[in-house]
């Protein structure tokens, strides 16, 4: 074996204190060296390194309803009470992209009928008031047609039989004729004015109309029956008839107009 001194060995042994510091420091250096070295391949390792990503899943969507799947055949038989605990998650929705095409099924199965907003009828004080006066007259008109029957019966009886006709019979018929003229006079004007008002009102239309042809009619009736027939009533029992059967007619007509309006128009 050969032991090779390097030069200036004794140097070293005549200072040990001196050469021994310069020795920890050249390891302190080496130490330190060695531990950037390991940080900075750590660093580059981790700025190198590709993170992995899953694969995208390109399995089509199934939008089937669950209760409308079929069975997949050679399935084994699920025990469903064994399933009985286990919640199964909320359905959330299939994909966004069938959201457009559900809104439109949606809007399509609606009911899309357009439907006329009702037009609002503002009536004046006066025109309510030409209402009140026509409903209020109205009312003593089948007081006054009872008043007629009795006393237009008692005449035509009396002059049937030859004798004198009663005096309060006389002057009940002529003051219902009287007082009828009036009262259908007033709600004649009334009511032509009132269905005028009401012209833009839809509400209740057919009943207004079928109410004041009626009305009319029985107008027409009993300016035929009062004026043209009361004279020739006098002259023969025909006449007679004729002027009762008339007057009849025009008492119905009034009462069917009279109960279209009073149970109709409630």
């Amino acid at each position: 074996m050969k032991v090779v001194l390097q030069p200036g060995w004794h140097e070293k042994c005549r200072t040990p204190t001196r050469y021994a510091h310069w020795y920890l420091t050249d390891l302190n250096t080496t130490t330190t060296m060695i531990s950037l070295a390991s940080c900075l391949l750590a660093f580059v390792t981790a700025t190198s390194t590709t993170p992995a990503l899953a694969p995208l899943d390109t399995t089509p969507l199934d939008t089937t309803p669950l209760d409308a799947r079929q069975p997949v055949p050679g399935a084994a038989a699920t025990d469903s009470t064994a399933l009985d605990g286990v919640v199964s998650p909320p359905v959330s929705p299939t994909s966004v992209m069938f959201a457009s095409t559900l809104l439109g099924e949606r809007l399509a199965s609606a009911d899309t009928t357009v439907h006329k907003r009702r037009k609002a009828v503002v009536l004046s004080d006066a025109a309510i008031l030409r209402l009140r006066i026509h409903r209020y007259a109205s009312y003593t008109v089948i007081p006054l047609f009872a008043l007629q029957a009795i006393a237009g019966n008692q005449l035509l009886q009396a002059d049937n039989g030859g004798v004198e006709r009663p005096g309060w019979a006389k002057g009940a018929h002529s003051f219902g004729a009287a007082a009828i003229g009036t009262v259908f006079a007033v709600n004649t004007i009334t009511g032509v004015w009132s269905l005028y008002d009401q012209r833009a009102n839809t509400d209740g239309r057919t009943l207004r109309w079928v109410h004041s042809i009626l009305m009319l009619a029985s107008d027409a009736g009993f300016t035929y029956t009062g004026i043209t027939l009361a004279e020739d009533a006098k002259r023969s029992s025909s006449n007679r008839d004729q002027h009762r059967n008339w007057a009849y007619a025009s008492i119905g007509t009034a009462l069917v107009g009279y109960g279209i309006m009073y149970f109709g128009n409630r």
